[in-house]
Order: C-alpha cells, then sequence, then structure tokens
C-alpha cells in the first residue's frame, strides 16, 4: 500500500504534468470539426425505432447478444454462440442511437469548453432533454431487455455493459449545465434519470448479475456505477465503488505481472485487453485515489498499464494471438495511457497517445472506445 506522503507526492506530480501537458490545445481542432458536424443532427432515441423481438415497450432500450447466431440445424431452435464472432441481422438501432448520443453530446459539450460558444452547449442540452426528460422520447431507466437471445432470454445482465456509452454523458452533464443550457428543473431531471439507473444496477437481478461478472463485464459495471455516482453526488455509492475496486476487481482481474488473463483468453486478446484497461483507467480517472492502489502481491492498474504499454506501442509484439475480428482497426488513442502518463508522469505514455488515431467509423471500434473527450476528463 502506498502511504499519504507518496500518495500526495504524486498528485502533485500529475498536476504539473497536465499545466505541461495541454491537452485542450493538441485536440481543440479535432474536437471544434467534429462538434461543428453535429450541430445539424436532431436528437434520436429508442422510441424512434422498435423491433418486434423486443418484451418491452416503446421507451424501453432494447438490444441482442452480439455473439448469438441461428442454429443451422433448425432455424427455430434457440440460438447458439459463436464467441467474437458478431451476428449482423441482429438488432442494433436502440445501441447505435446511444452510441451517437455518446458521441455528439460530450464533443457538443467539449466544444463549448473550448470555445463558450452557446450553440454548441444548447445542442448537447437538446440531445439530453430527448433521452431522459421529455416523455414522449425519453427511455426508461432501466436495461431490462438489453442483450436478449432469441429463444432463450429476453434480457440478460450482459446487457447492462451497453450504457458504457453513458459515462462520458454523464462526465459532459455539469459541463452543459455550466453553459445555462439546462433550467434547474432539467438538470435535477437528468440527475434523477441517472440515480434511478443506478439503484436498477445496484438492487435488480439483470444489474446484480452484471456487477457479478469476473471479466470486463464486472469493471464495466462499476465504472458505470462510479460515473453516476459522481455525477448525482452519491457519496456512498462512491465509496462501496473504490472497495469493490480494491477487494474484488484489482485481485480478481490483474496478475501480479499486470497482465489481464481473463481477457487474454478470449477470441479477441487484444481488443479485449485495450477495452478492460480503458474501464479501469477511467475509474482511476473517476476516483484518483485508485491510481495508487496496489495489493501486496503488487496487482493495480499501474501495472495493468505498463504491461501493456509496448503492445500499444508496437502491436507487433503482441505475443497472443491476433484477434479473430477487427484486430487492424487498434489501437486507437487509448485513454489509459493519457490518464496513465498524467497520474504517473509517464512522458512515453502520452507520445504514444498522441500519435494514435482518435476516431474511427469504424461501428465495432466506436462501441469498444467510449472515452473520446479527453477535455472533458484532465
Amino acid at each position: 500500500m502506498v502511504n499519504r506522503r507518496v500518495f500526495v507526492g504524486i498528485l502533485a506530480a500529475a498536476a504539473t504534468a497536465q499545466g505541461v501537458f495541454d491537452v485542450a490545445a493538441l485536440d481543440r481542432a479535432r474536437v471544434l470539426a467534429e462538434a461543428g458536424k453535429y450541430l445539424g443532427r436532431k436528437p434520436a432515441t429508442p422510441t424512434a425505432a422498435q423491433s418486434p423481438r423486443s418484451a418491452g415497450g416503446k421507451n424501453d432500450f432494447f438490444s441482442e447478444g452480439d455473439y448469438w447466431w441461428p442454429d443451422p440445424k433448425d432455424p427455430k431452435a434457440p440460438y447458439i454462440r459463436k464467441d467474437g464472432m458478431t451476428n449482423p441481422a441482429n438488432f442494433v438501432e436502440h445501441r447505435n442511437f446511444l452510441m451517437r448520443l455518446s458521441v455528439e453530446a460530450p464533443a457538443l459539450a467539449a466544444a463549448w469548453k473550448l470555445t463558450k460558444e452557446r450553440r454548441y452547449a444548447e445542442h448537447a442540452a437538446a440531445h439530453l432533454r430527448a433521452w431522459f426528460v421529455t416523455p414522449e422520447t425519453r427511455v426508461n431507466p432501466n436495461l431490462q431487455y438489453a442483450q436478449a437471445i432469441q429463444g432463450r432470454s429476453t434480457g440478460r445482465g450482459t446487457g447492462v455493459i451497453d450504457t458504457i456509452h453513458l459515462v462520458e454523458v454523464a462526465r459532459a452533464v455539469p459541463v452543459i449545465a455550466e453553459a445555462g443550457a439546462l433550467s434547474k428543473a432539467e438538470l435535477a431531471a437528468v440527475k434523477g434519470w441517472f440515480a434511478e439507473y443506478t439503484k436498477w444496477m445496484r438492487t435488480s437481478p439483470n444489474g446484480m448479475e452484471e456487477r457479478d461478472a469476473k471479466n470486463n463485464h464486472g469493471t464495466c459495471w462499476l465504472m458505470q456505477v462510479a460515473a453516476f455516482a459522481q455525477l448525482t453526488g452519491d457519496r456512498e455509492v462512491l465509496a462501496e465503488a473504490a472497495e469493490r475496486f480494491k477487494t474484488i476487481i484489482v485481485p480478481g482481474q490483474i496478475a501480479p505481472d499486470g497482465s489481464l488473463p481473463l481477457e487474454a483468453s478470449r477470441t479477441k486478446p487484444y481488443g479485449y485487453c485495450l477495452f478492460n484497461l480503458e474501464a479501469l483507467a477511467t475509474l482511476c480517472q473517476i476516483l484518483p485515489e485508485l491510481w495508487l492502489f496496489e495489493t501486496a502481491d503488487g496487482r493495480g492498474v499501474r501495472q495493468a498499464i505498463a504491461y501493456m504499454f509496448p503492445f500499444i506501442a508496437d502491436k507487433a509484439k503482441w505475443k497472443y494471438p491476433p484477434d479473430v475480428m477487427y484486430f487492424e482497426q487498434w489501437p486507437m488513442r487509448q485513454e489509459a495511457l493519457l490518464f496513465g502518463g498524467l497520474a504517473y508522469d509517464r512522458k512515453d505514455y502520452l507520445e504514444v497517445w498522441k500519435r494514435l488515431p482518435a476516431s474511427s467509423e469504424v461501428e465495432e471500434v466506436v462501441r469498444n472506445y467510449f472515452i473520446r473527450q479527453p477535455i472533458l476528463w484532465t
């Protein structure tokens, strides 16, 4: 464990690094170019598209499990699983709406933060009203019908991972509110939605099933809970999140050498390791004291980033089999390098981060690269 003197010293070094490494200057042109494209697009929520296979209603989010396919021996039988192989015929419209929200609203919030031009904040606020406030278009605060499987389940705990795309939206809410683009009542309604959803995540059978997942699903559940509790000011839930990180997530998922064995054993080991590392680093960025946590045998996020860094800097060094799909599309500008580079004063991390691509048109990449606006985080 790190003592308080070391803790204060590292945080001071991180603050100095952030002052020297000007993320806003580096990212300004990209952010404004992207936000400018989004100003003319109207919000879209799950009420705009329905699937006849959904057991929910008009305001319920619905998605289907990625790796589930019709049984070639019997098309009417329950679907069968093909790990890592995405079925393109599954219903993905609600997920696409959610990803679009997560791309556009934070970009608009970041553009307002850079320019103080109200048009960006106003358009971001329109997304928030549509998704979380207006009765006709808002989505219900649960994922009861997410990641359904034809013939097997109307919705599963694994579906909770779909709302990783709300983490950066939650981060953008205070920025949009600071611009005056939301009334007090609207801001309260948005925060109320996130509070209700957090309660569902923590108390429903599907939510608790996801909480107890051993791999990246468990990490992403905790990352979401922490992000939403930070938005709503729920200190008790934040304290619980920090404790779960220390006692469950790190000991169960990070090996002493920093590797992520549960992800490395999948059919997309490279992508899954990057994905889980992003969630771990984002958790630490929400709760900065976690940057310094280590178990007695040396497990921690510092070690996890250090382990993956050589493979991010040079993918040719990757020692596991290549992913069965989309191996060529990774890595992106992994925010674990930015957040970790600032927290640990690692200039080598920051230099690699700068040269990696910051955006993609590949849906699989957009789906699994969920922190895109570092201006909102540093």
